[in-house]
């Protein structure tokens, strides 16, 4: 059990008090979606206990990751220069989900996997646009949003993004499915109180946690996009249901693992944004 808030890897600066407790103990019930509601892929309907396994077996490779990270290295304490950084990488990495989820989205079509086509298709419009928060967010803190990340890319967050390009151009892309999970139920383990911590420290007049609460817990279509995945998952084969699960194992202990190199030092970020002010 985590008792305290704690990140290894500044790609995923999330609360995770108690998340493996909130994880492993998670009592979702899932609510069959009307037919004008946009979700193309659960049209079939899954019994509640086929739903209970998949969520137990998704949400278990998740915290396996957790414990097969055995590093005490943490990230620099959050700042509002670091949050700047963070924001980079958010950007970067809602900026490639629309494109390699078309991409994942033609993949599946060719091989007449129209579920996963279709599961694919939605992802691509739910997060269109998501990168814009993110660049609003960094022009909230005073500086030229495109320039910032331009030149701010950071290792974290490529090295997830390099990840999600790998499995959607494998010759099997299912793997995409697992690495979409996984972010977003990472996600919806942030919670109202660290949003308001990060908030705490910045200036009144600026707001720069857009981004960080649309792919939070206290968003209820991020729940949702959850729930809606699982009953996608749960409808696959037993063996591709243990490829995603494979897939959720990797993405998490991506997100999991401290960088190899140095954490970037506030100073290295400051010598670049004062260059990009407003």
């Amino acid at each position: 059990m985590f008792n305290k808030c704690l990140s290894r890897n500044e790609s995923t600066f999330i609360e995770l008090d108690k998340v493996v407790m909130e994880i492993t103990n998670s009592t979702w019930v899932h609510q069959p979606q009307p037919e004008n509601s946009g979700n193309c892929f659960t049209q079939k309907m899954i019994d509640a206990d086929t739903l209970a396994k998949t969520r137990k077996l998704l949400d278990g490779a998740i915290v396996s990751a957790w414990y097969a990270v055995k590093s005490e290295r943490r990230p620099p304490a959050l700042t509002p220069t670091r949050w700047v950084w963070r924001l980079a990488g958010f950007y970067h990495l809602c900026h490639s989900t629309p494109r390699l989820m078309e991409e994942a989205r033609s993949r599946f079509a060719l091989a007449n996997r129209q579920t996963l086509a279709q599961w694919a298709a939605q992802k691509a419009r739910e997060e269109a646009g998501h990168d814009l928060l993110a660049l609003r967010d960094i022009r909230s803190m005073g500086y030229k949003a495109e320039a910032v990340v331009e030149v701010l890319f950071p290792p974290a967050a490529k090295t997830l993004v390099d990840c999600f390009t790998r499995c959607v151009q494998d010759a099997n892309p299912i793997d995409c499915v697992g690495y979409s999970y996984t972010a977003e139920r990472l996600g919806i383990c942030i919670g109202e109180g660290y949003i308001q911590k990060v908030k705490a420290l910045l200036p009144p007049s600026i707001n720069a946690t857009r981004c960080l609460r649309i792919h939070s817990g206290v968003s209820t279509t991020e729940v949702q996009h959850v729930e809606e995945t699982v009953a996608m998952i749960a409808g696959l084969t037993p063996q591709e249901c243990d490829r995603v699960a494979k897939a959720c194992y990797h993405a998490a202990l991506l997100r999991f693992s401290p960088p190899q190199e140095a954490y970037i030092t506030d100073e290295e970020i400051e010598n670049v944004l004062k260059l990009l002010k407003l």
